[in-house]
């Protein structure tokens, strides 16, 4: 079942952040973010109260969870986007986390899947967003799913972490 996140879902949400960046410590990193710096327990702090974190429970557990929102950061302004819609009429999946034990079992897909429904309800035209341009897991799976590279970029994730970008947007409707 996939959800609005609650107060009472943020140390979860924090805890597959934890193992995904423990994970990527040990093996080798597909997300760039990196462990006590982005994503943190700040993320659902901030982001539950604004009803914009999602999660996926199955079990009783926290398999995964997202952010979704129409917040395009600066570096979106300049990708030539395929599917020309203003600010309102897209949606934006960040910090999209499934960790490690519960990877293989379909969560991303279902996550992507709800987050293109939920635009549609919401009356966008697009989706788009952003990850780390040599996770190729991810690029994978939103390719399969009908995203389309737009455009690449560096930045400095959290002001912090230099990162090669690709972005990606999905046309809806």
């Amino acid at each position: 079942m996939i959800r609005l996140a609650t107060t009472d879902d943020i140390k979860a949400i924090e805890n597959t952040y934890t193992e995904l960046l423990t994970f990527e410590q040990e093996h080798t990193s597909n997300s760039n973010w990196k462990l006590g710096v982005y994503p943190t327990i700040k993320v659902p702090q901030e982001k539950v109260p604004t009803k914009t974190m999602f999660v996926l429970e199955d079990n009783h557990e926290i398999c995964a969870s997202m952010v979704l929102n129409q917040d395009q950061a600066l570096e979106y302004e300049s990708i030539p986007w395929k599917y020309k819609a203003t600010k309102d009429k897209v949606l934006v999946i960040h910090t999209l986390c499934i960790p490690p034990s519960k990877a293989g079992n379909g969560y991303g897909r279902a996550m992507v899947e709800f987050a293109k429904d939920y635009a549609l309800k919401h009356g966008c035209k697009a989706i788009r967003l952003d990850t780390y341009a040599h996770n190729e897991p991810a690029k994978r799976l939103y390719q399969k799913l009908g995203f389309i590279i737009s455009g690449y970029g560096t930045i400095l994730l959290q002001g912090l972490i230099k990162e090669d970008q690709v972005y990606l947007e999905c046309k809806l409707g």
